[in-house]
């Protein structure tokens, strides 16, 4: 059975969902920049790493999922692209759309999530 997963993140957190029709699994992923006080804002080779860590914590917290929102409301969530493309090109295949969306709730992000999908179904009939 197809399922859908979110990703929603910015710099310091991912939020991934995992939504079924009744359910969702929310689990959480922190940046390892989250708990670094005062870090330099220009990009090290640290940073990079720290970045790529991040980026495969994410990839395998999505799981098996078959279809994959992305959202976000910076750059985060094209870096995450990014990355799958060069390292990734499984998870990057199961990604159907990379969104825009600021700081919602969890629960505005399932409804996001849920009509997105149905939108999309509809429209290729599946």
């Amino acid at each position: 059975m197809m399922y859908h997963a979110a990703v929603w993140l910015d710099h310091s957190d991912a939020k991934v969902f995992h939504v079924g029709p009744e359910e969702v699994q929310e689990t959480l992923v922190h940046s390892p920049k989250h708990h670094v006080k005062g870090h330099v804002p220009h990009a090290t080779h640290t940073e990079s790493r720290e970045a790529q860590q991040y980026f495969e914590q994410i990839v395998k917290a999505v799981g098996d999922a078959t279809e994959v929102l992305v959202l976000g409301p910076g750059k985060a969530k094209l870096e995450l692209i990014k990355h799958a493309a060069k390292h990734d090109a499984g998870f990057a295949e199961r990604v159907v759309g990379v969104e825009t969306v600021d700081h919602p709730t969890d629960g505005q992000i399932v409804a996001y999530v849920r009509k997105y999908f149905r939108a999309k179904d509809r429209i290729l009939g599946t």
